[in-house]
């Protein structure tokens, strides 16, 4: 028969593997990152929220709700913030957020995850499947990872800005959530 303390050291150890909570906005970032005319350019979101529910020991359990409030972008300067709200290419009027939502993440071993969800922007919806590291630190977890995405299978950058020669069509999305027990 186990004791009590036991019993109570066994439930504290699967409470540390277990979490679900809302993600630390303040400590969490979005970036992203593409070429223009051959040039590198990074930017991110300074407001991302949402909910996390993962357990390290049963990862299948796993669910997330992420938004990016879009306005909130940075790519380096007002003219080129600017130009994202518009219609062409973020068209903010419409489509304020972009979202994720997952149900269920697979392990791949080592610390290493994916959850394979559903993917919002500018009003359209597809699946993505998004891999991702998770590791414990302080009083939380840190769920980090990058994932390509194409902007024209999301009609961002229409009109003169579809021409891949000026601005390429993939941009490469990199995350740092950070999920307080």
């Amino acid at each position: 028969m186990l004791s009590k303390k036991s019993l109570t050291l066994a439930a504290l150890l699967s409470l540390s593997a277990a979490y679900a909570a809302p993600v630390d906005p303040a400590k969490s970032q979005v970036r992203f990152g593409f070429t223009q005319m051959n040039v590198p350019v990074e930017g991110h979101f300074k407001k991302v929220a949402g909910d996390i529910s993962f357990d390290l020991a049963k990862p299948e359990t796993g669910k997330v709700s992420l938004s990016v409030e879009l306005a909130s972008v940075d790519a380096g300067s007002p003219d080129a913030n600017e130009a994202l709200k518009s219609k062409e290419w973020f068209d903010l009027s419409r489509f304020p957020r972009a979202s994720f939502s997952a149900a269920g993440f697979k392990s791949l071993g080592g610390n290493k995850f994916q959850a394979t969800g559903q993917f919002s922007l500018k009003g359209r919806t597809a699946n993505l499947t998004v891999p991702f590291t998770a590791r414990a630190e302080g009083n939380g977890h840190w769920l980090e990872g990058s994932f390509p995405l194409s902007r024209l299978a999301y009609k961002v950058g229409e009109g003169e800005w579809a021409d891949v020669g000026a601005v390429a069509d993939q941009v490469q999305v990199k995350f740092k959530l950070f999920v307080p027990r």
